[in-house]
């Protein structure tokens, strides 16, 4: 008999959506005021407790709301995709938890909790890799849209306190939109920003190492061969420091606490067509990955 999907802790879901629905509103009413008036993205001065006007003038949430409901829309797509898998298989799986945050996007993003065991490796990539298709899919759309209503300002890009990488997938549908236009001349409408966020959050859940969404994907693939290969990529976090500090305590965290993966013993791996999806999601990774998601100016 299959899990009927039931959480008794309804309130609590969706009290935290609506404080990350307001705290990403606020972030976002801030980038919307630096956008419209030709501003950088984000001015660490100017910005950090403009934040908070919002909480004093609630009209401004109104201002914030493209930019929270496209990265809300992402990251709860992405585990509304691991949910569907965990319900399509009989999994006891939570609800999404979202997470409010005090940061210039108002959130740390979402996670469900998956209760059942998992016995199968197709079971297991089928949950894992749906998560990232599914955000991706709505991303996408999102970005041109955002794109499209962009603007051009010669070194906005380069301004302010904090700059944004460049991910592949944006840079190739900035020269479609923007052709012979540098990206360090593209100010990015909110929308786009959001779906940006939502690049950074994909490339992270599909770094290849234990309990992340790529570290599910590479033991549904290579089975007990997975251990040693994800040292590789944890390894390859310590060089990757050097253009972004972060990745060294993403290196230390995962060390200490999600190296290792919980056994499954399944000896029939992937078949040929989730091996396609396996290679779409490595595909993917790439489109998003950012050696330096973002740095602060000198």
């Amino acid at each position: 008999m299959r899990w009927i999907p039931y959480d008794a802790r309804l309130w609590l879901h969706g009290l935290l959506f609506v404080v990350t629905l307001l705290a990403t509103s606020a972030a976002g009413a801030r980038i919307s005021y630096n956008f419209h008036r030709n501003l950088p993205a984000y001015r660490l001065e100017a910005d950090l407790l403009a934040i908070l006007e919002p909480f004093r003038e609630p009209s401004l949430f109104l201002t914030g709301l493209p930019f929270a409901l496209v990265l809300l829309g992402i990251l709860g797509a992405h585990e509304f995709g691991h949910y569907y898998f965990c319900v399509r298989y009989g999994l006891n799986a939570s609800l999404p938890y979202f997470l409010p945050s005090p940061s210039f996007i108002g959130t740390f993003g979402a996670f469900i909790r998956i209760r059942s065991m998992i016995y199968s490796r197709a079971d297991l990539f089928d949950v894992g890799v749906a998560g990232p298709m599914a955000g991706f899919a709505v991303l996408v759309p999102c970005l041109l849209l955002g794109l499209f209503q962009s603007r051009v300002i010669p070194g906005i890009a380069e301004r302010g306190d904090m700059i944004f990488g460049q991910p592949l997938l944006l840079t190739i549908f900035e020269a479609l939109v923007f052709p012979y236009i540098p990206s360090s001349d593209i100010s990015l409408h909110p929308i786009a920003r959001a779906a940006w966020v939502g690049l950074f959050a994909t490339a992270l859940n599909l770094l290849p190492i234990g309990q992340l969404d790529g570290g599910h994907i590479l033991y549904a693939w290579f089975g007990e061969r997975y251990q040693r290969r994800s040292w590789v990529f944890l390894a390859l976090l310590v060089p990757l420091g050097f253009f972004w500090w972060p990745w060294w305590v993403w290196a230390a965290i995962l060390f200490w606490l999600g190296r290792k993966h919980p056994y499954i013993h399944d000896e029939l791996g992937l078949d040929p067509y989730r091996r396609k999806w396996a290679i779409a999601a490595v595909i993917l990774f790439f489109l998003c990955f950012m050696p330096a998601p973002f740095r602060y100016a000198e």
